[in-house]
């Protein structure tokens, strides 16, 4: 059957959600998305739904999918995020050449209205067991660049915590710190690889203003207003109603560098597994670059956090 190719509106959010879910049964990636999930996504400040989507289609079924993001600063680089989908039973040569094609040509024009003249990475995420896709992006010349691991520890039988250092104190979060926190977001992660910072919108929509966040799960290390350390916590509802699995996910651990090495960020950790314990959630996950220059691996192994899974990026230059 030929293909129907045309950028998604939100009345696709159902079978974009259908369209996840067949690729996740074959795929396990762990990911289950709600239509509220997908529409959340498509609405992000840093997607242009007309001109950054596009949907292949079956007569009425979606079955491909494509989608580029924006970010906030080109400093040095731009580091366009790339996602992409494909039902089983379409991923054919033809299909992921069209797809990838789009991707990197439409890639050029997003950068081009967001940052002219400034150089541009294109990066695209895709977990291990999402071997048809890391295949189409190599043959088109992209390379696997990193290599980022979700982590998880069980609550119920959680190790013994590291506590906070003395003199040091967690204060849950509040919106009086909003913008605080993301000044501390983006120092903290100033030249981490793959990183670059966020702007106020995209930092409301996609942390601290999602569904998802659990402000009475985050924690700040504050000194007057500044906030020096902070873990951000969020739950996916969808994934717990899709596994049964009640997970609280830290988003984002940072520290500033004044307090790196005094074991705050283990600590703050290990405040927030107990509340979340006490809470009632099963389990806790994060995600993080193995090769994390501030050795943040080790920070989560402390937590009793261990590596469950791995995600893969491809660049192309």
């Amino acid at each position: 059957m030929d293909l129907t190719w045309r950028p998604l509106t939100l009345d696709d959010v159902p079978a974009l959600t259908r369209l996840y879910a067949a690729a996740e049964e074959i795929d396990r990636t762990g990911d289950h998305f709600s239509d509220d999930d997908l529409r959340d996504e498509l609405v992000a400040p840093n997607v242009d739904l007309p001109r950054a989507t596009l949907g292949a289609w079956a007569g009425e079924e979606l079955v491909g999918y494509g989608l580029i993001r924006r970010r906030d600063a080109a400093d040095p680089v731009h580091m366009i995020r790339l996602q992409s989908v494909v039902h089983p039973e379409y991923r054919t040569d033809a299909v992921g050449t069209r797809l990838v094609e789009w991707l990197t040509r439409t890639s050029c024009e997003v950068h081009e209205r967001a940052f002219p003249g400034a150089p541009m990475e294109l990066h695209h995420g895709q977990h291990q067991n999402e071997r048809w896709i890391a295949g189409v992006l190599a043959g088109a010349g992209f390379t696997h660049q990193r290599t980022m691991v979700n982590m998880r520890v069980g609550l119920a039988d959680l190790p013994p915590q590291p506590p906070l250092p003395d003199g040091i104190t967690a204060v849950p979060f509040g919106f009086e710190h909003d913008l605080a926190a993301l000044d501390a977001r983006n120092d903290a992660f100033a030249g981490h690889w793959g990183s670059t910072v966020y702007g106020p919108d995209a930092w409301h929509h996609l942390v601290t203003g999602s569904k998802d966040f659990r402000p009475d799960l985050s924690f700040l290390v504050l000194d007057d207003d500044k906030v020096l350390a902070f873990v951000l916590s969020h739950f996916y509802e969808s994934e717990a109603a899709a596994t049964g699995v009640r997970e609280h996910y830290a988003t984002w651990v940072g520290t500033r560098e004044v307090l790196r090495g005094r074991g705050v960020a283990s600590g703050l950790l290990g405040h927030t597994l107990l509340a979340a314990k006490a809470a009632g959630f099963d389990r806790s996950a994060l995600n993080v670059d193995v090769d994390n220059a501030h050795r943040a691996l080790g920070v989560y192994e402390r937590c009793g956090y261990r590596v469950d899974d791995e995600w893969h990026v491809y660049v192309l230059s």
